[in-house]
């Protein structure tokens, strides 16, 4: 198949295959706008089953982050990238300084950051050979995540979302179901049960399902029936399509809002959704915390007061979307979509 027939081609600008013999490097660069500005988006280190697998990835997340970077208003196009191999792999560091100069050569037309199974001390790695990465350890205090950003976010949205749904100012006594415990998932934890929220969570790793139970008094269930707990709030906070056919009959949640990109499997269980009387944030909106943090540096003098000002005014975005979903009766999903591609739209060149 074409890469201009791929169902998730949807009309990107580049699609760059990048590959390194001698260190065994695969890895691809999704760059699907540039309307706003260079294109900005994390790089994913994953062992995906396939090429293919890693290729609709790496699309939808590059159209995910056009969309972001653009609800959240900031001058920045989207892109992402992925590297097709184990992030817990010996020779890691070899495979990202092989990898950062492929980014290197679009000479700041797209810059990286962290995601899944790459970390800020990786970023660091990324950055010796390479003048377009963010959120770096070295750009931060000791001890500071810049994950903690998307947390913030999350933690904004559900806010949000208790206002919009059950008009309250507080999440004392909501119960929240956490699906995934990495580094926003864990600190979203950490604020919802400083806030009062009672938690359900669960993780393919035992260890640190222990660590969050023994630290808030969390609920601990099996990952593949967290989706299906009798919660208010169901939290995604892993990979993503984990709204689907077989998981949304079983899904009690009144509110679903969380870390992970791409929750939804396909853009129809967004009305599914609607249909079945459940409020969802669009992962985009409420996730974009962490670019919204961490990306300041590409266009501006970076400020953790300021940056934190913009993660929090994401409460009054969700308002706005949630609001416009129910007046107008439609999913919130495609409410928030057709808000970005408005902003993408007027600011390409006229022809």
């Amino acid at each position: 198949m074409s890469i201009f027939e791929h169902p998730e081609f949807d009309n990107h600008e580049k699609v760059l295959f990048c590959h390194d013999p001698a260190v065994g490097l695969r890895a691809i660069i999704a760059i699907h706008s540039t309307a706003l500005g260079p294109a900005a988006g994390g790089c994913r280190m994953h062992a995906y089953a396939s090429e293919d697998a890693a290729l609709t990835d790496v699309l939808r997340l590059s159209k995910g982050m056009s969309y972001k970077n653009a609800v959240a208003d900031l001058p920045l196009g989207g892109g992402k990238c992925v590297i097709i191999a184990d992030p817990a792999r010996a020779d890691k560091a070899d495979l990202l300084r092989a990898f950062s100069r492929h980014v290197q050569d679009l000479g700041g037309l797209y810059w990286t950051a962290i995601d899944v199974g790459v970390g800020p001390k990786d970023a660091d790695i990324l950055a010796e050979n390479c003048d377009y990465i963010f959120c770096r350890a070295e750009q931060y205090e000791e001890g500071f995540n810049p994950s903690s950003f998307t947390a913030l976010g999350g933690f904004t949205g559900i806010r949000a979302a208790a206002k919009h749904v059950w008009d309250r100012n507080d999440l004392v006594g909501l119960r929240v179901a956490i699906q995934g415990l990495g580094g926003t998932g864990a600190d979203l934890a950490r604020q919802l049960h400083a806030a009062g929220a009672e938690l359900v969570v669960a993780d393919v790793r035992d260890e640190v399902v222990q660590d969050v139970v023994a630290k808030y008094g969390a609920t601990a269930v099996s990952p593949d029936r967290i989706h299906a707990q009798d919660v208010d709030i169901f939290a995604p906070c892993a990979m993503g399509a984990v709204v689907n056919a077989t998981t949304l009959p079983e899904i009690k949640a009144k509110v679903i809002c969380g870390l992970a990109n791409n929750q939804l499997a396909e853009p129809k269980f967004g009305r599914a959704l609607q249909e079945r009387g459940i409020t969802y944030v669009p992962d985009y909106v409420v996730n974009a915390g962490g670019v919204m943090g961490g990306s300041t540096v590409i266009f501006s003098t970076p400020s953790r007061e300021a940056d934190v000002a913009r993660i929090t005014g994401l409460y009054h975005t969700i308002l706005d979307i949630l609001k416009r979903a129910d007046d107008a009766h439609l999913p919130s999903s495609e409410v928030a979509d057709d808000i970005s591609l408005a902003k993408i739209a007027a600011a390409r060149p006229k022809a």
